[in-house]
């Protein structure tokens, strides 16, 4: 039987976690799902350049959202990372509030950070 890869989505503000809360990103979402698919859409890697000019956090996130594919998307910001989960059917990672609220409305599963130290998974 052959079994699928999560496919997890990385947000703007899931990429600025390991620099702002000492977090590591692979490694807690490896500890919550095995081995998975981390992905970027293209609209999040936009905003970080644009951030990354004048914050270091965000030039910092944008080395680091690399490392993992970049998915194309036509939307922006947090439509970029609905129209990405909705299409490849993923997990979103995020700590915006607005953006969880809306995730769990439409049924998406997410991960979150929790006391600024771990992440938990919600809705799966």
């Amino acid at each position: 039987m052959l079994l699928l890869m999560p496919k997890v989505i990385l947000d703007a503000n899931a990429l600025l976690m390991p620099f702002q809360f000492g977090i590591n990103l692979d490694a807690e979402v490896s500890r919550l799902l095995g081995d998975c698919e981390m992905i970027v859409p293209s609209a999040v890697k936009y905003e970080l350049r644009k951030l990354a000019i004048e914050n270091r956090a965000a030039k910092a996130g944008l080395k680091l959202s690399e490392k993992f594919q970049t998915v194309r998307t036509k939307g922006t910001g947090d439509e970029s990372v609905i129209e990405a989960a909705l299409a490849l059917k993923a997990i979103v990672v995020t700590n915006d509030a607005s953006l969880l609220k809306r995730l769990k409305e439409l049924g998406i599963p997410r991960i979150r950070l929790r006391s600024h130290s771990h992440l938990v998974l919600e809705g799966f």
